[in-house]
């Protein structure tokens, strides 16, 4: 069974339904360590010896996030300038993340459409998250395809948060439980719902 470490970046969890649901699903997923970071560090003082004890201790690390002006909340760009060390992430001596897992979990306001050189951003939005592929790569880390939900701030209403929820929460389990594709999932660009890669399924 692999552990999980979700890192939880919002500015504003109360005015977010999204979030907030993904969050609690996370919280009550048994073998997941659950950090609100604005919540633990509200004035960015950041524990980096704890959250390094953390990174050590777990097999997958998820940032949960909101996409904040094309990048991450303040507060995860904080977390991994102190964080993620010389000798501790990468550099001479820092193999201490070698072969764990990043993966993203991003929400966004604006639609699928927007994204892509035809639309208002002009660009995927994987894009957007190449700094967290690459920081990744350069502390040894596997890079999992990010989960994401377009038009975040409808989805409670038009019945498509209630399905990636449920897609977060299986998920979670896949992970959890080594029933994750990783090889399959390495050639997608985004997981959406109902995209699950998992090991032994059948079309």
């Amino acid at each position: 069974m692999k552990s999980i470490l979700v890192l939880y970046a919002h500015p504003a969890p109360r005015h977010s339904k999204t979030n907030k649901e993904l969050a609690k699903v996370a919280q009550a997923t048994e073998g997941v360590t659950f950090v609100d970071l604005y919540a633990q560090y509200p004035r960015f003082k950041i524990n980096i010896d704890k959250e390094q004890e953390q990174l050590l201790a777990h097999d997958i690390i998820i940032f949960q996030f909101p996409l904040m002006w094309y990048s991450t909340p303040s507060i995860l760009k904080e977390w991994q300038d102190l964080v993620l060390e010389y000798g501790f992430a990468y550099g001479e001596g820092g193999k201490a993340l070698e072969g764990k897992c990043l993966f993203p979990v991003v929400s966004v306001g604006g639609p699928e459409t927007a994204y892509g050189e035809d639309g208002y951003n002009n660009f995927e939005l994987r894009t957007f998250l190449t700094p967290l592929e690459q920081t990744a790569k350069l502390c040894s880390m596997k890079f999992l395809p990010p989960l994401a939900l377009y038009s975040s701030l409808r989805s409670h209403k038009d019945g498509r948060l209630e399905d990636h929820v449920a897609h977060y929460a299986a998920l979670l389990s896949a992970l959890k439980n080594d029933k994750f594709d990783y090889k399959a999932a390495s050639a997608r660009q985004l997981l959406i719902e109902g995209d699950l890669p998992l090991i032994g399924e059948t079309a």
